[in-house]
């Protein structure tokens, strides 16, 4: 068996366990023999993960659900493999269920044909729809649910305590999840989001790619006040809400001045 290496009493994230990234943030939460994963990652590493939980001594049968923070396929696409091999239930948002079930490969992420990603998106059953102020037990643990929205229309962060898994809402080193309207990015209410973490008293955040970090208002800030930016740039196409430079230009057409 291998030595535990939690990062937090009652957390485990699998790249920190395994001392080497495979991928996006796999956390084990357990209490007792009961334990969940928020999110499972990658299909190519899912039966190496698979052997990591069995080499830890968890029970394969005591596994209460299969956390789904949102519905990218980083995050996701081995969802179906795992359900079937610990005979688990998955848990995500209503907005991610129908995009898992028919293993939606553009809103996913898995298939964009511009750039020559074609990845394999397996259906997998939503079992358990959670949202804003529901929370899920694992022994004696409860995580309280966040709708974060922003990154993702269905992006959901977890409270444990001072901890926040906070999903793809910001990384230790000031960025943030992709903003994309393919996959439901809503800039002002990433804002919002943001706002809500910066404001609660969690201590630590715990996010969906890169290091855990301790909360920092001054980075959050700086994230939020690059967001407002964003709100007002053509770069953003359709998720942001104006583009100055064309209110610019109507009054000059209007004024019929020349280029200077």
């Amino acid at each position: 068996m291998l030595e535990r290496k939690p990062i937090f009493p009652h957390v485990i994230e699998m790249n920190h366990q395994a001392g080497q990234r495979m991928g996006c943030n796999v956390y084990l939460v357990f209490d007792g023999h009961e334990w969940l994963l928020i999110d499972v990652g990658f299909l190519d590493s899912a039966d190496e993960i698979l052997e990591l939980i069995r080499q830890l001594d968890f029970p394969l049968s005591q596994c209460k659900t299969l956390i789904a923070t949102h519905a990218d396929v980083d995050h996701i696409q081995a969802l179906a493999r795992f359900k079937q091999a610990l005979k688990a239930s998955v848990t995500g948002h209503r907005l991610c269920a129908e995009t898992l079930a028919r293993g939606d490969k553009i809103k996913t992420f898995a298939e964009i044909e511009a750039q020559n990603i074609h990845m394999e998106m397996p259906p997998v059953e939503v079992d358990h729809l959670v949202d804003e102020g529901d929370t899920i037990r694992v022994g004696n643990l409860k995580l309280e649910v966040w709708h974060t929205p922003g990154h993702t229309d269905s992006q959901l962060s977890f409270r444990l305590g001072d901890l926040l898994f906070s999903g793809d809402n910001i990384y230790r080193d000031g960025c943030v999840g992709a903003i994309d309207a393919h996959h439901g990015s809503d800039i002002s209410a990433f804002i919002r989001s943001l706002q809500r973490i910066r404001a609660s008293d969690v201590a630590w955040l715990l996010p969906s790619h890169g290091p855990v970090f301790r909360k920092d208002n001054a980075l959050i800030d700086r994230a939020i006040a690059r967001l407002n930016t964003y709100l007002h740039m053509a770069d953003f196409g359709t998720c942001a809400i104006d583009w100055p430079l064309m209110d610019e230009w109507d009054r000059e057409l209007a004024e019929g001045l020349t280029p200077q």
